[in-house]
C-alpha cells in the first residue's frame, strides 16, 4: 500500500474514531464532562508513549499537555507518512513484516513527493515557528488550504486539509504545540516517492 492510501486510510480511521468525541455532549452523544476530560488525558498519556525513539522534545516554555495532545494526532493519523521521508529508518518498516522504527533523523522535515508536489518540512525555523507559520497563519492553512508563504489563490493539493480543518481549534492548537517541540531539522536533502 503506498503512503498516500495509508494516509488516506489513517485520517478516515482517525475521523470515525474521533467522531464521538468531536461532538461533545447533547442530545444525540451522552460523553459527559468527566468522560470527554479522561479521554483527553488518555490521548495525552497516549501522545506522550508514542514519541518516536530519536526524536527528542524541546518541552521548555512548551504547553506539555498540549505537546503530548499533539503527538497523539501527529503520530496516529498519518502525517509522518507524506512529511517524514523515508517514513521508516532501514529495517523498520512494520508494512515489511520489521519492527517499527520511524526514521527520526529525517522526522517531519518533509520530502515526500506526490508528482509536482512535495510535502513540507513542518519541523520549526530559527524562531521556532513550525513550517515557519505563526500558530494563527498554521490554523488558517489548515482550515483554508492556503499557505500564506504561497503566491495569493494558490491550494495545497496533496495535504487532506478539508478533513484536518475540520479538527477543533485546540485539536489544531495541540499540532501546532508539539511540532514546535520537536527538534529542527533542514528541508529533507532526499526527498522521493
Amino acid at each position: 500500500m503506498n503512503a498516500a492510501r495509508r494516509t488516506c486510510l489513517a485520517f478516515a480511521l482517525a475521523a470515525a474514531s474521533a467522531a464521538p468525541y468531536a461532538a461533545g455532549p447533547g442530545p444525540d452523544n451522552d460523553m459527559d464532562a468527566a468522560t470527554a476530560l479522561s479521554d483527553t488525558n488518555s490521548r495525552a498519556m497516549r501522545g506522550r508513549e508514542i514519541v518516536p525513539p530519536g526524536v527528542i522534545l524541546n518541552l521548555k516554555g512548551k504547553q506539555r499537555n498540549l505537546v503530548w495532545q499533539g503527538s497523539y494526532i501527529v503520530n496516529t493519523t498519518g502525517c509522518i507518512d507524506c512529511h517524514t521521508h523515508p517514513t521508516y529508518s532501514p529495517g523498520g518498516d512494520p508494512f515489511q513484516g520489521q519492527p517499527e522504527r520511524v526514521n527520526a533523523e529525517q522526522y517531519m522535515s518533509g520530502g515526500r513527493q506526490f508528482g509536482p508536489f512535495t510535502a513540507p518540512n513542518l519541523t520549526p525555523d530559527n524562531a521556532g515557528r513550525p513550517a515557519g507559520l505563526t500558530r494563527e497563519e498554521f490554523v488558517r492553512t489548515l482550515r483554508t488550504g492556503h499557505n500564506p508563504h504561497d503566491p495569493a489563490g494558490e491550494i495545497l493539493q496533496v495535504m487532506p486539509w478539508p478533513a484536518v480543518g475540520k479538527m477543533t481549534t485546540r485539536d489544531l492548537y495541540a499540532i501546532y504545540e508539539y511540532l514546535r517541540a520537536i527538534p529542527s531539522l533542514p528541508d529533507n536533502p532526499n526527498p522521493g516517492p
